[in-house]
């Protein structure tokens, strides 16, 4: 057996990637699928997951702040926004008999687990794949951040970023048809261009724990196992080249 390159790791999905082409809500199939892929990497390779799903499927605090409401009380509108998707993803997970947990930012006690490092370090352990909800916690903190804050938390040894294109561009490939992919990049590179790929927190956390992001296309089957085997696909972007 092929060893893989990483042993943990957290998956950052955007809430975006759970509506498929409907482009809102929840796509049952589109999480079934995802959720396939994750149980292949989990009982094939025995890596440990670790996930945060994004919420703008639902509903995006910036833009409910943009248009005249309160930043915070948007955010954590978000918030709740990413424990619905984080619920969707651990009924499709289960389905397939892959143990998971949920576990919440803000404390909610009927559906969820609060968020405790070293029980989710033991689930991983486990092999239970675990969802982080809820952000956080704070307002003005994105899911991009949570994924670096839990990533240097639980040791998590990259991150993988999947997205609905295959990698980082220097403009955006589905408006420009010369756009330029990158296969490398450093951190500092990224926040110079303004690329955009994740904010100046979650990349500033990831660069001080030289924590490895790989950025790639979710919606081509076994994209999450190439990634974990350091197979050369999307996008990796690091403290150095």
């Amino acid at each position: 057996m092929i060893a893989p390159k990483y042993r943990r790791i957290i998956l950052k999905l955007s809430g975006e990637a759970l509506a498929g082409d409907q482009g809102y809500g929840i796509d049952p199939e589109v999480v079934n699928y995802i959720a396939s892929q994750i149980k292949e990497v989990i009982q094939q390779f025995r890596v440990e997951i670790a996930i945060v799903v994004g919420g703008g499927n639902i509903w995006r605090g910036v833009a409910g702040s943009a248009k005249g409401m309160d930043r915070a009380a948007a955010d954590y509108m978000g918030m709740l926004a990413t424990v619905i998707n984080s619920l969707a993803l651990q009924d499709a997970l289960e389905k397939v008999n892959v143990d998971t947990r949920v576990q919440v930012a803000i404390e909610m006690r009927a559906i969820a687990e609060p968020y405790i490092r070293r029980r989710a370090i033991r689930h991983l352990e486990k092999g239970r794949a675990v969802i982080f909800a809820a952000g956080t916690g704070n307002p003005y903190f994105s899911t991009d951040t949570t994924a670096a804050l839990r990533a240097a938390e639980i040791e998590a040894e990259a991150i993988l970023m999947a997205k609905r294109v295959d990698g980082v561009y220097d403009s955006d490939p589905m408006k420009n048809p010369d756009a330029k992919k990158f296969a490398r990049l450093t951190y500092i590179e990224m926040l110079n261009m303004g690329l955009g790929v994740m904010d100046a927190t979650a990349a500033s956390l990831c660069m001080e724990n030289k924590i490895p992001l790989v950025v790639f296309n979710i919606s081509e089957a076994g994209n999450i196992k190439k990634a974990i085997l350091g197979e050369e696909i999307g996008t990796c972007i690091g403290s150095d080249r």
